[in-house]
């Protein structure tokens, strides 16, 4: 073989080992972007309530992150913990998930995020429906919230004054207004502080009073007969959801109008609901969740504040307490039960 022949074979072997080289490297580079689009996200979710209770608004959320290519049991895995009611399970609660090194650490309610945040300041957290993500010390500021948190919060502020004015259409003469809820909860008190001030503006007095336990429902319903309480309103935590049928028949006994944050208590035979649309809340939940798992930093993340409502309407309730719903009430409920 002569020198130009073997120069020619040479350069035919190096062009067929670069080759072999560049295809390899696609290869692995294809193979490097399938695993990683193969890659599994790891979410912690904490909430206050039961599991059953939540089960509807956990459907929704999953079936919304399902929407945006996050599946259990493909490329997703959820831990779940649930403190039913017992806000003093969530720290160690949360703590178990922590451990899990979870890639996104989601929560449901206030108390529920503040244990969060509790537990860690590293791994991003989303949190739905706590009440004034800035004045119960969650975020900095809506638009910068700084830190390891970000979510989808009910403007809590404008749902308590919507319970003032229904309160005021259900009996126009009414004097006075009780809360029931969970005192030791601090995203409550924000709430009932946002009801009382606005109650005032409609010449109303509004008094805050525990349902934690059937003892604490029995002592509240002895001081709002006592005070002559025109009016009540039940808070959304789900530390009452354990004593809401007799939430319900102390209402019915007293002939008191009541207004539920939650229509957990109009299947129980309550009056009415008015409280934030927590399919929203769920939805929005889990495009916050599909951010966070694509890159978003919580700190940069704007809170969302949500408000979208529904009010229910039990008019066989009314007909049972002998009370006329005002037909602007009415007009304005997203379902009535006959």
């Amino acid at each position: 073989m002569s020198c130009a022949e073997r120069r020619s074979v040479g350069r035919r072997d190096s062009l067929r080992a670069i080759a072999a080289l560049t295809l390899g490297a696609s290869w692995t580079t294809a193979f490097a972007q399938e695993r990683r689009a193969e890659a599994v996200a790891r979410v912690a979710f904490l909430d206050s309530d039961t599991e059953a209770a939540r089960a509807p608004f956990r459907e929704i959320f999953m079936k919304r992150l399902g929407e945006l290519g996050y599946v259990a049991g493909r490329n997703l895995v959820v831990d779940r913990r649930f403190a039913g009611g017992d806000a003093s399970r969530l720290p160690a609660l949360a703590a178990e998930l922590v451990a899990l090194e979870p890639d996104v650490f989601v929560t449901v309610t206030t108390t529920v995020a503040l244990a969060a945040k509790e537990a860690t300041s590293t791994i991003p957290i989303v949190a739905m429906g706590p009440a004034d993500p800035v004045r119960s010390g969650l975020v900095a500021s809506l638009g910068r919230p700084g830190g390891n948190l970000t979510g989808v919060a009910y403007n809590q502020a404008e749902v308590a004054g919507k319970w003032a004015e229904l309160a005021r259409e259900l009996v126009p003469g009414a004097k006075a207004i009780a809360y029931l809820t969970d005192t030791g909860n601090p995203g409550e008190m924000l709430v009932f502080r946002n009801l009382e001030e606005r109650a005032r503006l409609l010449g109303l007095k509004a008094q805050v009073l525990d349902g934690t336990a059937r003892a604490r429902v029995d002592e509240a319903f002895a001081a709002i007969k006592a005070a002559r309480v025109d009016v009540l309103v039940v808070a959304t935590t789900a530390a009452l959801l354990p004593q809401r049928q007799p939430i319900v028949e102390g209402a019915e006994r007293l002939r008191l109008p009541a207004i539920y944050a939650r229509r957990d208590y109009i299947h129980a035979g309550g009056l009415l609901s008015y409280g934030a649309d927590p399919d929203t809340v769920a939805v929005r939940g889990a495009e916050y969740v599909a951010r966070v798992l694509r890159g978003a930093k919580p700190a940069d993340t704007p809170f969302e504040m949500v408000s979208t409502y529904r009010l229910v309407v039990n008019a066989k309730a009314a007909k049972a307490l002998g009370l006329r719903l005002p037909p602007a009430v009415l007009a304005r409920a997203d379902e009535v039960i006959e």
